[in-house]
């Protein structure tokens, strides 16, 4: 486990630094081609509710997506960082109801709703740095969306879990621990790809 805790940590330095390179211009761009390749996937397309959550920095871009999904009637839920690294969570009302919060997040102003009410989602979007060919993600090792797939998991839910990466974070296998769920499709520049992984979350893992 300690391997491959140093595994990840490695892996994520690598990334991270990959992504610092990116200039805002460049971001903006994929920003837009990835919420095209996004709305591909029926997942997504024909989603009532998703959980997303605000993109920062030189991550993979969701804004674009998140009024996308939201000009299509879909109920987009927005995660709210409590105390404990846990995830509470409101709706998606524009990016003019967005507030700053903590670790220079932005989150959104409305009401805020529990940390269950991610198991109305049909479709997940979570955060990463890569995915590996089992659909293995890595994530920032904050824990937080490893609270709310075990939540789901718990409560028997299946919603799609989908990342959001760039085409070079398709990358080799990312070490995987006990906790770790695989996803069911991510989405680049280049498209979107799926992974043959159980839609249940508490089924077995991708490897």
């Amino acid at each position: 486990m300690n391997t491959d805790m140093s595994a990840k940590a490695l892996l994520r330095r690598e990334l991270l630094a990959a992504r610092r390179l990116l200039t805002g211009q460049d971001v903006e761009r994929y920003a837009a081609v990835l919420a095209r390749h996004a709305l591909e996937l029926p997942e997504l397309g024909g989603a009532r509710t998703v959980a997303a959550y605000v993109s920062v920095g030189r991550e993979p871009g969701t804004r674009a997506l998140l009024d996308a999904l939201r000009a299509r009637g879909v109920r987009v839920l927005l995660p709210v960082l409590l105390a404990d690294n846990d995830l509470d969570w409101a709706v998606y009302e524009g990016a003019e109801r967005l507030v700053p919060a903590g670790r220079g997040l932005l989150e959104p102003a409305g009401e805020r709703l529990g940390p269950d009410a991610v198991l109305e989602a049909d479709a997940v979007l979570l955060p990463g740095l890569a995915v590996d060919a089992h659909g293995m993600r890595l994530g920032r090792g904050g824990g937080s969306y490893d609270r709310v797939l075990a939540r789901l998991a718990a409560a028997g839910s299946a919603p799609a879990l989908i990342v959001l990466l760039y085409t070079n974070e398709v990358a080799a296998p990312v070490p995987a621990e006990p906790h770790d769920f695989p996803v069911h499709a991510v989405v680049t520049p280049e498209g979107p790809r799926r992974f043959g992984v159980n839609r249940s979350i508490g089924g077995p893992r991708g490897r």
